[in-house]
């Protein structure tokens, strides 16, 4: 079900949702959370269209 290269996505994401609430929570920077938190959904966007490149790759 799950190649590889998604596991790296997934990792990616949850080191950002780690980094964002230790940012929020320990070192109080609200700023700097909220915009590493932001990352979250680009990671996500990013790791979408490429399963979607490869998906229309094989197709054709």
């Amino acid at each position: 079900m799950f190649k590889p290269s998604d596991f790296f996505i997934i990792l990616a994401v949850m080191l950002s949702f780690v980094v964002s609430a230790y940012m929020w929570f320990v070192l109080k920077d609200q700023m700097q959370a909220i915009f590493t938190a932001i990352w979250i959904p680009a990671i996500f966007t990013f790791g979408i269209y490429f399963k979607l490149c490869a998906l229309m790759r094989k197709k054709s």
